[in-house]
């Protein structure tokens, strides 16, 4: 019976380090959240009635000043002053829609970003 529970002990612990780590939010997914906010805003919805956290990854609004409206912790801050490099690579946003790579907190990052008729900007990332 030791021998049983130990065999299951072990089974258990290969299929919990085989497993794969927290999902990751995929680019199909996030370039579909994107596409739908602004077609929802060249429709005419305003670009604050949409939260930030209701999406995985969160999305965010920026204004061409690069003040974000929608944001999950810095709504009503300007992206320049809070994060110069991301700022910089989130300039290439293009009506069509376009990826930006670029490093922050040590870490690379992987952003799509699409501007609105009006010129905002919407992205999110990963």
């Amino acid at each position: 019976m030791r021998q049983i529970v130990h065999v299951l002990a072990v089974v258990s612990c290969c299929i919990l380090l085989a497993a794969p780590g927290p999902a990751v939010a995929d680019k199909a997914g996030i370039r579909r959240n994107v596409d739908d906010m602004v077609a929802a805003i060249n429709s005419g919805k305003a670009a604050t009635d949409f939260a930030a956290g209701a999406y995985t990854p969160y999305v965010f609004i920026m204004e061409p000043s690069g003040r974000l409206l929608v944001h999950p912790y810095l709504a009503g801050e300007y992206l320049q002053e809070k994060a110069a490099p991301v700022y910089a690579a989130l300039h290439k946003a293009t009506l069509d829609g376009t990826w930006v790579t670029y490093y922050w907190k040590g870490a690379e990052k992987e952003t799509y970003v699409r501007k609105t008729r009006t010129g905002l900007t919407i992205g999110s990332g990963q």
